[in-house]
């Protein structure tokens, strides 16, 4: 063997292994195949913005899910089985698991379970920049994860001292754990309360300008409409959670100022635990005095997502706010054709086609919320002076409620001087 093969053999391959996980649902007597089919297709995205691989599905038919392990016996040992067969890391369920269920699944499956708002605050964790985003995200991990440590978390088997030392038998680990975590619980609400004391210093400073957020389902593409809107740079992936920190940047537009904020993504099943750490984020959307609503027109679900978002700004109590309703992406739908073209179409090309009748849908939406759309494309660039229209015109309904004789005095000025 040569010199140079003999260094071959010394190399490693230090390239980190990718984790992989199989995903869990429980299917309701209301859930059809698509609403299943989609809410898996969440689930696997999610997963996948964690950095794990997702490589397999199970669904199980159920009334309620089992009180003791989620899902049925029969269904737990099909997923032991996959899961040891194929070495899989871990288990992830679209649901969230009640203390003991995690702890019996764990039991039983030999591997990290995870649930839907552990899987959120985890990619929550790995997204945020900020020591306030750090901070709320600790915070909802923490609270959720003191009920449920088990030893694939913790090292909870073994016990501090033993019947040589002092301490007698020795306090649990797990009780150790429980404390140490409570005294992080504490500091950590504590360092919350002086950074939201320095954001509402900066919230009361900026009195006297308008203020407008951007709100939406998660990956609706507000980081690129905000880019569009200020021209900066701020971070737009086409993954679940891109912005996790609000940010806020001052536009003028036909020489309105005011500040415009993009916000975290809602969506559905959002953690309680992490609504109540991102109290100050939220401020942004409840302090605002104009909501953007941006939702992406390509998606399947577009409607339900738009739903959620409605409901959870009224469960953060800013359903009440003056709203512009955008619908994004436009370039990523097929619009109505003509009715010479869908006479053309044969029957199958009908059914599989997924038309948008813009007029139909601004009609409908308008009638449902007063509210006229827009439609765009800010990736692409599409429509995006109607959209800039609309916004100033929202802005200066606002402006005029700060300041009554902004506008008025301007134009007498303007009039004056074309009579000279």
């Amino acid at each position: 063997m040569g010199k140079f093969s003999r260094k071959l053999q010394k190399l490693y391959d230090t390239a980190p292994v990718q984790e992989t996980a199989v995903l869990v649902s429980v299917i309701r007597q209301t859930d059809t195949d698509i609403v299943v089919e989609e809410h898996l297709d969440e689930l696997a995205f999610l997963t996948e913005t964690l950095g794990v691989k997702a490589v397999y599905r199970f669904t199980q038919k159920m009334e309620k899910p089992d009180i003791r392990t989620f899902v049925g016996k029969g269904k737990l040992e099909e997923i032991q089985s996959y899961v040891e067969h194929f070495g899989v890391d871990m288990v992830i369920f679209d649901d969230d698991l009640s203390p003991s269920q995690m702890k019996n699944l764990e039991n039983e499956l030999k591997v990290k379970v995870y649930d839907r708002s552990l899987l959120i605050l985890d990619i929550f964790l790995n997204r945020a920049q900020t020591a306030q985003a750090k901070t709320q995200v600790e915070l909802a991990r923490f609270q959720y994860l003191l009920p449920r440590l088990t030893r694939m978390w913790t090292h909870l088997e073994r016990q501090r001292g033993g019947t040589s030392t002092r301490g007698g038998a020795g306090e649990k680990e797990i009780e150790t754990d429980k404390r140490d975590i409570r005294n992080k619980i504490t500091l950590l609400k504590q360092k919350l309360r002086e950074i939201e004391k320095q954001g509402e210093t900066q919230r009361k400073g900026r009195k006297g300008i308008v203020r407008v957020a951007l709100v939406g389902y998660t990956n609706v593409g507000k980081s690129t409409l905000m880019n569009l809107i200020t021209k900066t740079d701020i971070l737009a992936e086409n993954k679940l959670f891109a912005t996790v920190d609000s940010t806020v940047r001052k536009v003028v537009l036909e020489n309105i100022p005011f500040l415009l904020s993009d916000t975290v993504g809602f969506i559905r099943k959002l953690p309680t635990h992490l609504i109540e750490s991102f109290k100050s984020t939220l401020d942004e959307i409840r302090e605002a005095d104009l909501l953007v609503h941006v939702v992406d027109i390509s998606h399947p679900s577009f409607e339900d997502h738009f739903a959620v978002v409605d409901q959870t700004l009224r469960e953060i109590k800013a359903g009440d706010k003056p709203v512009l309703l955008v619908f994004n992406k436009i370039d990523l739908v097929e619009t109505m054709p003509s009715e010479e073209k869908i006479m053309e179409m044969t029957e199958m090309e009908l059914e599989e086609a997924d038309f948008k009748d813009f007029d139909a849908l601004s009609e409908a939406y308008e009638k449902k919320t007063g509210i006229k759309p827009v439609f765009m494309a800010a990736g692409s660039g599409v429509n995006v002076e109607e959209f800039r229209e609309r916004l100033v015109q929202e802005v200066k309904k606002q402006h005029l409620k700060i300041y009554p004789h902004y506008l008025h005095d301007e134009t007498f000025v303007f009039e004056e001087k074309e009579e000279e």
